[in-house]
């Protein structure tokens, strides 16, 4: 669970999971003070972090010699019908191309991606 408060100036919103730390605000142009992450960008890091994860997990668990990983997210938001997510990976190691490609199969299978990709709904009150 997050939990997200208010704070000064405008719009900062700090939040936690009583672990970890973090601030939203909104951008300058929309009153805010540009001095957190954008709540939209949160989304992207979501599913950036997510991927990163899902494929230096996976290369660890079948002795793949990933050195590192790098995850480019944009949220598409241009259309009304439809929320786009457009992600790039790019992988550092001495890598096969079956390596490769067993990588970037699985880093669009990561947890986040599958939570996204479901029907979505909303409701008032937390369980």
């Amino acid at each position: 669970m997050i939990i997200a408060g208010s704070a000064d100036p405008a719009y900062r919103t700090p939040f936690t999971d009583n672990e970890h730390h973090g601030v939203a605000d909104t951008t300058r142009e929309k009153g805010g003070s540009g001095g957190g992450f954008w709540p939209h960008h949160l989304l992207e890091a979501a599913l950036a972090t997510c991927i990163n994860i899902t494929l230096r997990k996976y290369a660890a668990k079948h002795g793949i010699p990933l050195k590192g990983a790098s995850t480019k997210v944009v949220l598409d938001r241009s259309r009304p019908e439809e929320t786009i997510f457009g992600y790039e990976v790019e992988l550092a190691g001495g890598l096969t191309a079956d390596q490769r490609a067993a990588l970037l199969r699985v880093a669009g299978d990561c947890a986040v991606k599958q939570t996204l990709s479901k029907r979505i709904s909303f409701k008032y009150g937390v369980d």
